[in-house]
């Protein structure tokens, strides 16, 4: 009897050091760890036979390719999705994308607070450490997230089967909830591999009801969290008249302005590029459709109207940048986002002026804002170099330059645009495609604070000043 009250004794005391072990774990460590376990799961579950479409067991890299591509709402494949993957296959593979789209995080959260129940001090940390630290009230924040998402995606599927239920009958509904909830989540995944393999929506190019509902999509799962709720909260309080003249916040006026911007300049620049090229068989609104579509998947999205290896090297480069930047913070894309790169292009113009500091519309932008800005440029340049040099040196045959950055750009930015090279890869270039995936769905800074942070940090210490000469 002493025995076993002494085994339990232990026991109980190993499982409260365990559950203080986690309560010590910084919230960015486990959101980093919680998509590294999602990737694990799926991967072990499309390694199965079942998962397969001949029955057949995947293999592990590809299981493992294709599960991280899934959860970091990329798009890049190895195999086409309806092609070699079964109904259950194709069922994870989307569970997949929505869990990584939303984030885990906030998936749980999101359940949690509609059972009801409340979340503890722990949750209430991971989730504003998820929300890019919103100061906004968190219950109240995911509730709509989740409310939000699962309308637009129910909307968009209803859209998507006044065209592919009438052409595909009943699959025509799976097809449209699968596209509907890959492109809300930026993901880039179809299976409508039955009509034309890794075509992607090239045979919809002139489709305005498939590309423009798609493409509505992906804006509202890109542009983030947070402007949804602002704008949700702008458009309450002026039907209501709670207030006399409501605000939007900066950042939401900054991702709104950015986003609007890029979409036209993307735009515009693809239809003058490829006018007369990739474009050249369609008329002048289908053209400009595509051109559209072309700057709204390149938002970290994925999917493709027009053929990604045709296009001319210019709209390669313009396409790259559009990727490189990506979608805005909270949401469900990747790139440095588009705060980012307003941030970066403000501090140029306030430093050409003469300032000290950087200044947003009449706003001060706080220096450790603008640090944070050039780590994540420069990491991301840094991850994109390595990639590309590594896909052209390993990949035969070999491929042009332009092509491998435009591979290493879709992956960091986790867009899932490709000139066909993917399913091509090596071995070594495919891991290194995989862990670029992951760094930009988690985020640079996150991951290496996650790999980096101690359990418990002290303050920091008081250092002498340094001068440096720069330019």
């Amino acid at each position: 009897l002493l025995r076993k009250g002494r085994l339990r004794f232990m026991e109980t005391g190993e499982k409260k050091s365990l559950i203080r072990r986690l309560k010590d774990v910084p919230p960015v460590r486990l959101i980093v760890s919680s998509f590294f376990i999602i990737i694990v799961i799926g991967a072990v579950l499309l390694a199965l036979p079942i998962s397969a479409r001949d029955r057949q067991a995947t293999d592990l890299l590809s299981s493992f390719f294709t599960s991280t591509s899934a959860t970091c709402v990329t798009g890049l494949v190895v195999f086409d999705t309806w092609t070699h993957w079964s109904a259950f296959g194709q069922v994870v593979i989307l569970g997949l994308i929505q869990l990584g789209g939303l984030g885990l995080v906030t998936f749980t959260s999101g359940f949690t607070l509609f059972l009801r129940r409340r979340l503890d001090l722990r949750d209430m940390q991971i989730a504003k450490e998820y929300t890019n630290g919103s100061t906004l009230d968190l219950p109240r924040l995911l509730r709509t997230i989740m409310f939000f998402t699962f309308v637009c995606e129910a909307f968009g599927s209803f859209l998507l089967m006044l065209r592919f239920v009438p052409m595909f009958g009943g699959k025509g509904i799976w097809i449209s909830v699968f596209l509907s909830v890959s492109a809300y989540c930026n993901a880039g995944f179809d299976i409508l591999g039955f009509l034309k393999p890794d075509a992607s929506l090239e045979l919809f190019v002139g489709d305005p009801l498939v590309c423009l509902t798609i493409c509505c999509l992906i804006i509202l799962g890109g542009i983030g969290f947070i402007v949804t709720v602002d704008l949700y909260n702008w458009g309450r309080k002026r039907v209501r008249k709670e207030e006399r003249h409501p605000h939007l916040t900066l950042h939401t006026r900054i991702v709104l302005v950015s986003t609007a911007s890029l979409l036209v300049l993307g735009t515009v620049l693809t239809l003058g590029l490829e006018y007369d090229h990739t474009l050249k068989d369609l008329n002048f609104w289908e053209k400009l459709n595509a051109s559209f579509f072309q700057s709204v998947t390149a938002r970290t999205a994925g999917y493709a109207t027009i053929p990604q290896g045709e296009l001319g090297d210019a709209t390669k480069l313009v396409t790259i940048i559009l990727m490189f930047i990506g979608a805005s913070p909270s949401s469900t894309g990747g790139g440095i986002k588009t705060t980012t790169f307003v941030v970066l292009v403000a501090t140029v113009v306030s430093i050409s002026r003469g300032r000290d500091e950087t200044v947003i519309n009449k706003r001060r932008v706080d220096k450790s804002v603008v640090y944070r800005a050039m780590t994540i440029v420069a990491m991301a340049f840094l991850v994109i170099a390595i990639t590309s040099g590594v896909i052209m040196v390993t990949t035969p045959p070999e491929v042009s330059a332009i092509d491998a950055v435009y591979e290493a750009v879709s992956a960091f930015g986790t867009v899932g645009l490709t000139t066909g090279l993917t399913p091509d890869l090596s071995i070594v270039a495919k891991i290194l495609v995989m862990l670029t995936m992951f760094i930009g769905r988690v985020g640079p800074i996150s991951l290496v604070l996650a790999l980096t942070m101690k359990h418990s940090g002290g303050p920091g210490k008081i250092l002498p000043e340094g001068k440096v000469i720069v330019g």
